[in-house]
């Protein structure tokens, strides 16, 4: 009988495009000698993190693969998602465009770049809400299954706050999906500067966090379930491209600091220089992503759910989770599969 595969799970945030680590969650969550040990969640990869980590504990796999189900099935507004199927035979790029130029989501953009979210006044509702207040938080924050973490940015002194434990509520897990432009900032008191703190969201400190996973009795291995493309061919040359790819580029910049600290920390093991003497970890990285298919997106689909593209999004990240069973599973508890320092070239 082959041994169970332990892994730490880092899930990104993204918005609606967090439908591509749904996919991957519901492949990985059908192999039974596979477990996950700890999970460190950003915006949408928080969201999703709840939800498996809430439906693992009432219900096991299933549980958790329904309750993934059920949380994207809110986002996207429907209950089944063959209703926008119809749509599939545009293209995920043609109808991302269709999205970002389409005159709704072009007035709201528009709007949101001369408007503040506080001139909404008493009619403001974060639009989450009503989505993460029907999770079951004893379960969230339970401390059998899995740990998790949930990161967001304290606006007042721009530094990265974890959430776990008794910590994760409702409002956790807005200030961690908190869009500055979009959404007012959450407030909640914090009790590790004693006062009530403005949060935004954790993509600009940790797209996601990766130390929290560094420490025993969590495995040496952190699979990174990516989102926002590391790499596009193609410069940007309208207002929407440019900003979106300065976006990409500010969530992802957070993650690759903490990869080259990473691979500076293995380099050093690797010639002698630290041991566990020092304190120092080996930790082997893995990274579950599809670029290609996030090069075609636009930040359109990202903040107005579309369900045939969150259908198709999870058909990728479950193709991309059974490339990683087929490629990459071999390596964990071995070697990372990704070459780091490839990635700082």
């Amino acid at each position: 009988m082959a041994l169970t595969k332990k892994i730490n799970l880092a899930l990104q945030g993204g918005g609606a495009h967090g439908a591509f680590t749904w996919g991957v969650l519901d492949r990985l969550l059908e192999e039974d000698g596979l477990e996950i040990a700890a999970m460190s969640g950003t915006s949408a990869g928080a969201l999703n993190g709840a939800a498996l980590k809430s439906g693992m504990i009432a219900g096991g796999r299933e549980g958790a693969r329904e309750n993934l189900e059920w949380l994207w099935m809110q986002v996207a507004g429907v209950t089944d998602l063959s209703i926008g199927t119809w749509m599939a035979p545009f293209g995920l790029g043609a109808l991302s465009k269709q999205i970002e130029f389409s005159l709704p989501y072009m007035m709201g953009d528009a709007v949101s770049r001369v408007m503040s979210p506080y001139s909404y006044g008493p009619l403001y509702r974060n639009p989450l809400e009503p989505i993460v207040e029907k999770f079951n938080y004893d379960k969230i924050c339970a401390h059998e299954g899995p740990a998790f973490f949930v990161g967001a940015t304290r606006v007042r002194n721009g530094k990265i706050r974890i959430f776990q434990g008794e910590e994760i509520g409702p409002k956790a897990l807005m200030a961690s999906a908190c869009l500055p432009t979009v959404f007012q900032a959450v407030e909640i008191f914090d009790k590790t500067t004693g006062r009530n703190e403005a949060f935004w969201d954790g993509g600009f400190t940790g797209n996601p966090a990766l130390f929290p996973l560094f420490v025993d009795p969590f495995p040496d291995d952190i699979v990174i379930i990516n989102i926002n493309p590391l790499e596009r061919d193609e410069v940007p040359t309208t207002p929407q491209e440019i900003q979106n790819r300065i976006n990409e580029i500010s969530f992802n910049s957070s993650l690759l600091r903490e990869l080259r600290a990473i691979d500076f920390v293995q380099r050093l093991i690797e010639e002698g220089v630290a041991t566990s003497d020092h304190h120092f970890s080996r930790v082997y990285v893995h990274m579950i992503a599809d670029d290609s298919l996030m090069a075609k997106l636009s930040a359109a689909t990202k903040i107005v759910p579309n369900a045939a593209v969150i259908s198709a999004l999870r058909d990728a990240g479950r193709a991309a989770g059974e490339a990683f069973l087929r490629n990459d599973i071999d390596n964990v508890g071995k070697r990372s599969s990704v070459n780091l320092r490839e990635m700082f070239l």
